[in-house]
C-alpha cells in the first residue's frame, strides 16, 4: 500500500511539475528554443491543446495550463484517497487543487533557486541550461538584489528567497 502511494504521488508530483514549468516558462517568456523547454512542450502538449480550444491564453498567461496544474493537483488526492481508502471531501476540491499547485510550485522555485545557485559556483561560459534557470529566477531575485545589494561580492538574494520560501510554507501550512 505503501508502495502504491509513493508511485502516485511521485507520478503526479513529476507532472505537475512538468505543468508548472511551462506556465513559468510562458509567464517569464523564457527561450523557446531551450532543449528543457522542448521537453516541456512536448511532455505537456497532449492534455494542453485540448483545454487551449476551450480556454485560450490571456495575455501571458496560458489558461489551458492553469487549468491542467489544477485539475492533476486535484487528481493526485482523488487518486490517494481511493487508495487509502478515506472519502474524497468534493467540498474542498478548490482548495485542495490550489494548494497541492502552490506548493508543488514553491518546491520547485525553491529547487530551481537552489541548483542555479550551485552552479554558480561552477559553471562557466555560458551553458544553455543556465541561460534557462537565469531566466526563470531573475524576476524572483532582481527586487530582493534591489534592497539587499551583493556584499563583497556575496550575493545573498538567493537565500533570501529560500527563507521567504518557507515561510510561505510555514503561512499556507503546506
Amino acid at each position: 500500500m505503501d508502495l502504491m502511494r509513493f508511485l502516485v504521488e511521485i507520478v503526479f508530483d513529476l507532472f505537475l511539475m512538468v505543468v508548472l514549468l511551462r506556465i513559468w516558462m510562458q509567464v517569464a517568456r523564457a527561450d523557446f528554443y531551450n532543449p528543457l523547454s522542448q521537453f516541456v512542450v512536448k511532455v505537456t502538449n497532449p492534455l494542453v491543446q485540448p483545454l487551449r480550444m476551450a480556454l485560450p491564453m490571456a495575455g501571458r498567461w496560458d489558461l489551458a495550463s492553469l487549468v491542467l496544474a489544477w485539475l492533476v493537483g486535484i487528481g493526485k488526492y482523488v487518486v490517494l484517497s481511493a487508495i487509502i481508502g478515506i472519502p474524497f471531501m468534493w467540498g474542498d476540491i478548490l482548495v485542495i487543487g490550489t494548494l497541492s499547485v502552490l506548493s508543488q510550485f514553491l518546491d520547485l522555485l525553491f529547487w530551481i533557486v537552489l541548483i542555479r545557485a550551485l552552479l554558480s559556483w561552477f559553471a562557466q561560459g555560458y551553458n544553455p541550461m543556465i541561460a534557462l534557470l537565469q531566466q526563470l529566477t531573475e524576476p524572483f531575485l532582481a527586487p530582493i538584489r534591489r534592497i539587499i545589494p551583493p556584499i563583497g561580492g556575496l550575493d545573498l538574494s538567493v537565500l533570501v528567497l529560500i527563507i521567504a520560501i518557507q515561510a510561505v510554507r510555514i503561512v499556507i501550512g503546506v
